[in-house]
């Protein structure tokens, strides 16, 4: 066997340290303050097919916002918690506007619920509002939404890589340093 001279390994050695260092910390770093529940997708999955609606009854997909970072929250108008949460994605998406992020609050309310909920989006521009009242998308997801609000992350390839299950306060710094590392990965 031969022997690698001590200089070479030395510099071997220092090379990988480097590598190692000009890494992206990834998004498991980032969970803490507002962000502190989040919990990183150890086997990123595609987003599901299942479709949902606009306030025009529209039909849309996930797959519509690939190309760019997507922060999916299901929500319900009858959940105190969505509603405490929905300014703070309005003041994000304006914050990436210009940007490749789309923010999609998916209301999983119907009847007079999904009424009063297109009425409280409205309220909270840019927001646009979208529907899915069977909970079919909710229960797509790998694992399924049970908790709302749930704020799931997608990448510009529209793979899952993270999911907030409660809310948060998404115009927080912490959120922004989550939503930057996405859209500095390529």
């Amino acid at each position: 066997m031969k022997k690698i001279p001590l200089a070479l390994a030395g510099a071997l050695a220092l090379l990988y340290a480097l590598a190692a260092c000009s890494k992206p910390p990834g998004l498991a770093p980032l969970a803490r303050g507002p962000m502190a529940k989040l919990v990183v997708s150890d086997h990123p999955a595609p987003a599901p097919s299942t479709p949902f609606k606009d306030a025009a009854g529209a039909s849309h997909t996930l797959a519509e916002f690939r190309g760019k970072v997507l922060i999916v929250n299901m929500w319900a108008n009858w959940c105190p918690p969505c509603k405490a949460e929905i300014p703070s994605l309005a003041a994000l998406s304006t914050a990436y506007a210009g940007k490749p992020v789309a923010v999609a609050p998916i209301s999983v309310g119907k009847g007079d619920d999904e009424i009063a909920g297109r009425a409280f989006i409205g309220r909270n521009p840019p927001l646009i509002f979208y529907t899915e009242p069977t909970y079919a998308l909710a229960y797509a997801f790998n694992p399924q939404v049970g908790d709302m609000p749930t704020t799931i992350l997608f990448d510009r390839h529209g793979v899952e890589r993270a999911r907030l299950a409660g809310g948060a306060d998404w115009s927080s710094p912490e959120a922004k340093a989550v939503i930057d590392e996405l859209l500095a990965e390529k």
